[in-house]
C-alpha cells in the first residue's frame, strides 16, 4: 500500500471514529479495504482510494469505517465484572434507587450484543424482583452491521460456546436451525442504537446507573480517550458505576470518578 493511500484512510478513520491505525497496521487496512473494494465492485484498494479521495459520500465514508471496525466480543466477557455487578453493584443500586424503581445500563461499545444480553440474563437470573422496575439496557455501537446482528439476537454455536453457561443457553435461548436465538423477554429489555463515542452525546441519551465502556478506549488516542470519558461523566447518575476493559488505563479519567476494587474488578463510581 502506497504511503499516501495508507495516510488517507488512516486519517479518515481517525477523524470520524477516533480509531488510531498506526503504520504497522497498514496491512490490516489493506486487507479489510480489499474486501470492501470487491463488495463495491471496485478493481482494488487503489481504485477505492481514487473514488473516496475525489468524492467521499456519507455512505462510502460509513462503509470504510465499518470495514475498519473490530467487532470482538463474547458473552460474560472476563466474568469478574459481572460478578462485581451481582455481588455488590446492583444490590447497592437497588437500595439507592428504591424510590425511583428504575435502573439504566449502557453497553457503550456493544458490537453484536453479547454484553447487553449478558446484563439482561444477569438481572433475570439473580434479581427477578427488579423485573417489576423500569429496567433499560442501551446497546450502542458505530457499526450498523454489528447492531443489526445484535437486534436479531441470533448466534452461532461457536458464539454461544464463548462465555455462555450451558444452563443459560437452555433457559434463555431457543435453537432455530444452526442459530441460537435470544428469547423475547431479554430482547425487550434492550434498545440498540447507532452512536459514535467521539461525537457529543445526544441529550436524548439520558442518565445511567451502570456504563460498560470496555475494550474500545484502547483504539483511541489519549486526547480522544479523555474526551470520551468526559462525555460519559456527563451521563452518569450519582453513585453510578463505570466499567472499563481489564487492559485499559484510566488515564484521562475525570476527577469525579472514585476508583473502587470489587474482588478482581477495578471500576469507577461517580461521586460528581
Amino acid at each position: 500500500m502506497r504511503p499516501e493511500v495508507y495516510r488517507f484512510f488512516a486519517d479518515l478513520v481517525q477523524k470520524h471514529s477516533g480509531i488510531v491505525l498506526k503504520e504497522e497496521k497498514a496491512y490490516l487496512i489493506e486487507s479489510r479495504l480489499r474486501e470492501l473494494a470487491r463488495a463495491l465492485n471496485y478493481r482494488d484498494v487503489n481504485q477505492l482510494y481514487q473514488v473516496a479521495s475525489k468524492r467521499l459520500t456519507p455512505q462510502l465514508r460509513d462503509d470504510i469505517i465499518e470495514a475498519m471496525t473490530t467487532n470482538e466480543t463474547y458473552f460474560f466477557r472476563d466474568q469478574h465484572p459481572f460478578e462485581a455487578l451481582r455481588k455488590e453493584v446492583i444490590p447497592e443500586l437497588k437500595k439507592l434507587r428504591a424510590r425511583e424503581k428504575e435502573l439504566r445500563f449502557w453497553s457503550a461499545a456493544a458490537s453484536t450484543g453479547q454484553e447487553a444480553y449478558s446484563l439482561a440474563m444477569l438481572i433475570h437470573e439473580y434479581f427477578p424482583d427488579l423485573l417489576s422496575w423500569r429496567i433499560q439496557i442501551l446497546a450502542t455501537d458505530i457499526s450498523r452491521e454489528a447492531l443489526k446482528k445484535g437486534e436479531k439476537g441470533a448466534y452461532s454455536q461457536i458464539e454461544v460456546n464463548r462465555g455462555l453457561p450451558v444452563t443459560f443457553l437452555v433457559k434463555y435461548f431457543k435453537q432455530n436451525g444452526s442459530k441460537w436465538v435470544v428469547n423475547e423477554k431479554l430482547r425487550r429489555m434492550i434498545i440498540f442504537r447507532k452512536l459514535n463515542l467521539v461525537d457529543p452525546l445526544p441529550p436524548t441519551l439520558g442518565k445511567f446507573d451502570v456504563v460498560f465502556c470496555r475494550y474500545v478506549l484502547i483504539y483511541f488516542s489519549q486526547e480522544v480517550k479523555a474526551k470520551v470519558l468526559q462525555n460519559i461523566a456527563k451521563v452518569m447518575k450519582p453513585k453510578g458505576y463505570l466499567f472499563l476493559g481489564a487492559t485499559e488505563s484510566p488515564q484521562g479519567m475525570p476527577a469525579g470518578f472514585k476508583r473502587k476494587v470489587i474482588g478482581r474488578t477495578i471500576c469507577y463510581q461517580w461521586e460528581g
